[in-house]
């Protein structure tokens, strides 16, 4: 399994869990995890772990940058795209372009060419703050 197909599985994981946590369902992680994955993938873990872990400050990265809106307004499948493009840009070694095209890629696929606009330009807006900084 290639890492743009084993984002797609990531998507699909963080999907279910934010449609659990939207109706109060409660589930196990590692379940859901094996659920969608046929073979073990460290990638696929430690992505969606690492969401999981840093939920919170990637929710409050893309808030910043989402003019007029909040991710709680985004699709479910928009809100698992852009976290996981947040969480590879700020806290993985993977290049920031790869980071930022897999994302807008699996939007490309998976949501509409506004949103997708809109994932590519929090992204991009979050690459310039995190190089201003560095």
């Amino acid at each position: 399994m290639n890492r743009n197909e084993a984002r797609k599985i990531i998507m699909t994981i963080l999907y279910q869990m934010i449609v659990y946590e939207k109706n109060k369902m409660s589930y196990n992680v590692e379940d859901v995890i094996k659920e969608n994955l046929e073979i073990d993938n460290e990638f696929v873990k430690e992505t969606v772990y690492g969401v999981l872990t840093y939920k919170n400050e990637l929710d409050d990265l893309a808030n910043t940058y989402l003019n007029g809106w909040t991710i709680d307004r985004l699709g479910n499948t928009d809100i698992a795209i852009l976290r996981i493009g947040l969480y590879e840009l700020m806290y993985t070694d993977t290049p920031d372009i790869v980071c930022i095209n897999e994302a807008v890629e699996l939007a490309k696929n998976y949501s509409d060419e506004d949103v997708c606009k809109m994932i590519n330009a929090v992204l991009d807006k979050a690459y310039h703050n995190k190089v201003d900084n560095e």
